[in-house]
This record gives structure tokens, sequence and C-alpha cells, in this order.
């Protein structure tokens, strides 16, 4: 159905029920995402799944903060008395680390906005448009949109004006634009709608918000490229919030939606369950094992007492004592576990950049770095399949409200081609990195003594110790020719 159709249904109800039908992605579990996140809510530390232990004792041995049942009949079967021994419960945050790295990776350097500018009023859009940016803070904006998508599949961000006179865009302008995230991370059900050619014609999201009373109440709004619509949910179902419909001015949905088909840890979470359990019994293991024990064959006469040092255990003819060790158990763990963190770094192409694995590195070259950090640089590449649409698609919306805040550049923000470019984070050797250059360019210096200065950052002032600089490089170089010298 044409969205203009879908308002002239009768009813609100059925207007909403239409916009919730054009969805084609399935919805995302927002329980199981936030219980993959927090390490609190793992399988691990589920009692059902990993009860903790119930121990017999005897009565002599019951100690306070056990609990335990006296010795007897007890609905006419017999109990005895027992404690419960809590088990470990070792959970780990890896699914955090890898969406921290793909993110740090992703957007740890600032997206670059590429134009070829062909007239003074498309260089001002430029302007305007890097200001907007600017001012919604667009690097930690990119972050927080890469958090949510990886997290829970989906992200939208809303454009919208705020009336304030300024003349920050290099023009005079009665506007502001502001940036909103919508994301069932914070809260909100997303319903884009979807026409049969996979263009979006209308994005809707549903949403509570608290009355005076803190009593919940549903929301839903819609935007096409001319309406923005809001209704509010009372007793007889939906209604039209006063007010409502109101124009949009650009001709465009002012939305920005982003969605991926699958969770960001979802190939692993199984792989970091069975790591969880794994830390788990062998700290239960260490536990139990840990301190040494004594095997005694044959009748013991003395035994040491404890503290004794320079002790000897007395045994008659033929009894024997020996420490009890594992042959082979603590290598094969250690060996599963390692195999289970190379496999979730491999799954999700995460670079292993902990402290221990890099400390033997020492200095490497430019290109071994590249090459250290490449697999995670092809996910970046993978990763632009969503995003270069996304920044796209939200560096048109933007370019539509600079023209209604200035009409004169309408034209120019049509006519502009703006294309963002996403720069994977990398760590470089500065060296290899001016060696380059410096071949470039013939071995011909490619910064000037004054930007060297200023870039080292070593005084507050880079003006004037580079006056100084040269002041003192000209006393150098400076001399008399009828000058009196010594012999």
């Amino acid at each position: 159905m044409k969205i203009e159709n879908v308002f002239k249904l009768k009813g609100a109800n059925e207007v909403i029920k239409e916009l919730k039908l054009h969805r084609y992605n399935p919805h995302p579990n927002v329980a199981s995402a936030k219980k993959v996140l927090d390490p609190e809510q793992h399988k691990i530390n589920n009692k059902v799944f990993r009860p903790d232990k119930r121990v017999k004792i005897d009565g002599e041995d019951v100690c306070e903060n056990h609990q335990s049942l006296p010795n007897g009949y007890i609905g006419g079967k017999k109990e005895t008395a027992y404690r419960i021994e809590k088990v470990a419960r070792i959970s780990l945050a890896i699914q955090k680390l890898v969406i921290k790295r793909a993110i740090a990776f992703l957007f740890g350097n600032p997206v670059v906005y590429d134009a070829e500018t062909q007239n003074d009023n498309q260089e001002l859009v430029m302007k305007a448009l890097k200001r907007i940016l600017h001012d919604v803070k667009s690097n930690s904006l990119n972050r927080k949109i890469a958090r949510a998508m990886f997290g829970f599949k989906e992200c939208a961000e809303l454009w919208y004006p705020t009336e304030k006179p300024n003349s920050n865009y290099g023009f005079k302008s009665q506007f502001k634009l502001r940036c909103a995230l919508f994301s069932p991370a914070f809260g909100d059900t997303l319903y884009p709608y979807f026409d049969e050619t996979g263009d979006m014609t209308a994005f809707s999201r549903e949403f509570s918000r608290k009355d005076v009373e803190k009593k919940p109440i549903t929301y839903f709004e819609t935007y096409t490229d001319t309406e923005h619509w809001m209704w509010v949910q009372g007793g007889n179902g939906f209604e039209v919030v006063d007010g409502y419909p109101k124009p949009i001015a650009i001709g465009k949905i002012p939305v920005v939606y982003g969605y991926q088909d699958e969770y960001e840890t979802q190939d692993i979470d199984s792989l970091i369950d069975r790591l969880e359990v794994l830390l788990s019994n062998f700290a239960d293991t260490n536990d139990y094992h840990a301190a040494p024990k004594i095997f005694i064959k044959g009748e013991l006469k003395g035994f040491s007492k404890k503290g004794e040092s320079g002790a000897i255990i007395e045994g008659e003819d033929g009894s024997d004592a020996k420490y009890l060790s594992w042959a082979n158990a603590p290598e094969a763990v250690k060996l599963e576990i390692e195999t289970l963190l190379r496999m979730i770094y491999t799954i999700t192409q995460t670079p292993d950049i902990s402290f221990e694995s890099v400390k033997g590195l020492g200095a490497i070259s430019g290109i071994a770095l590249k090459l250290l950090f490449m697999d995670a640089h092809l996910k970046v590449q993978d990763k632009r399949e969503i995003f270069d649409e996304y920044l796209q698609r939200r560096t048109n919306v933007i370019k539509a409200f600079i023209g209604q805040f200035n009409t004169s550049l309408e034209a120019d923000c049509d006519e502009l081609e703006i294309e963002p470019e996403i720069i994977p984070y990398m760590l470089t050797s500065e060296i290899d990195e001016l060696n380059y250059w410096l071949t470039a360019n013939g071995n011909k210096p490619v910064i000037s003594q004054e930007e060297t200065v200023e870039k080292v950052g070593l005084t507050k002032n880079p003006q004037a110790t580079f006056a100084k600089i040269q002041e003192e490089t000209s006393n150098e170089n400076t001399f008399s020719i009828g000058e009196f010298t010594e012999a």
C-alpha cells in the first residue's frame, strides 16, 4: 500500500496496524541482547543451570553460615545434615570487549566528508555541514550508533530543527539543527515502512513516557517525507495528539535508519558460555585440590603438627606416603582455554591487543603493524556495507535542512555531491610514515619549521618559540669581516 493511502484508513488503530506490518526485518530480542551484554545475566550465574552443591556433613561439622537440617525423620524420610557449598561462577565481559574493539577500529578516526566544490555557495554548504556535525558531536554520535547497532541490530537518528537565531553556519539562520537517537537499546520499538521496491517511505517508533503519577503512557509517531504524526494510547486505543500532523519542510523523511542481520557476538556466544563453564569448573577444582594432599598406605605411627618445620612422618614397615598430583588435567584445561580464546578472536576478527600479547613485540615497522591489524581492517570494510549508505543518507538529510535554512543555497545543496569516507583506526610508525612522504616529495621537507615547533607540543607559545629560533639562527650565521680575533 502506498504511504499516502495508509492515512486514509478508518481510525487511528487501523493506520498504526498497517504501519507496523511493513517491517520486513524481525524485531531484535531486546531481553536476550541485554543478557548477552551483561555478565551478571550470563548462563553461568543461573542457579538452575549451575546449582550450588549440597554437601553432607556430620553433626559436629555444622558451623555458622551453613544451612543444615537435624538428623532424624522428616516427612517419613530420614534426612542427613547438609550444607550448601557455593560453586564458582566466573562470568566474562568478552561480548562488550568485542563490540568496543569493533567500534574503535570503525570510528576511531573521524569520518571524512569529501566533495569537489564548484563555487562559493557550495563551499558555504560544506562549511555549514561540518559545523552541524561538530555541534552534534558526530564522532561520539557515530560510536553510539555503532554500539546500539552491534548490540541490538538496529538504530535510527532523527534530525530536527529548533528555533534559535544564529550565524554559526556561515549565514544568518533562525534555526539550529539537532539530532536524536532511537534504538531498542534506549527503549524504542522501531517500524521502518518499506514499499515493494525496498525504499523506506515512512518511519515509525513506539515508546513510553511516564506521566506525573508515574504511570507509563504509550506513544506512536510516524515520519513521512511530508508529515509528522503522533498518537497516544488511551482507553479506546490510539488517538491523534493535538497539533498533529505537522508538516515536514525538507521533502525527505528526516530519519536515518540502519540495520544489521545478526548480533555482533552471535557466533561466539556459545564459545563464551563454554569458556565461563570451563573457568568456573577449574576454579572449583582449585578450591578443592590446590592445597597438597598426602596419600598414606599402611599404618601411620606419627604425623607432624601444623606449622612444625623439619617434621617426620613415622609409619610401620611397608607403609608409604606420597603427595597426590594431577598428571595431565591442567595442561588439557589450559589447551582448551587457549583454543576457545583464539577462536573467539578469530571468528569476530578482533585483534588480541592485551598487554600480555603485545609486550614482547618490541619496535615493529609500519608494514608489520598493518599486517597485524589487517583482519580488523577487513572487518571495517565489511561494515562499510552498512555504514556507507547510512552516512550518505545522513549527509543528504543535513543538506536538505541547510537548503531550508538558507533558501539561496537550495540549488547548490542539491547539486553538491558529498561522499563520507570511513578511515579505519591504525597505529602508525611515524618514522616509516615520514620516510614514505619524504621519498614521495624527492627528499625535500614536507612540513615547515614553524609547524614542527607547533606539532611537537613542548612550548605553550609556538609562535614566540619559532621567532626565538629564527633569531638564534640568524645570530649564529652573522659575522663581521673586520672583526678582531686573537692570534
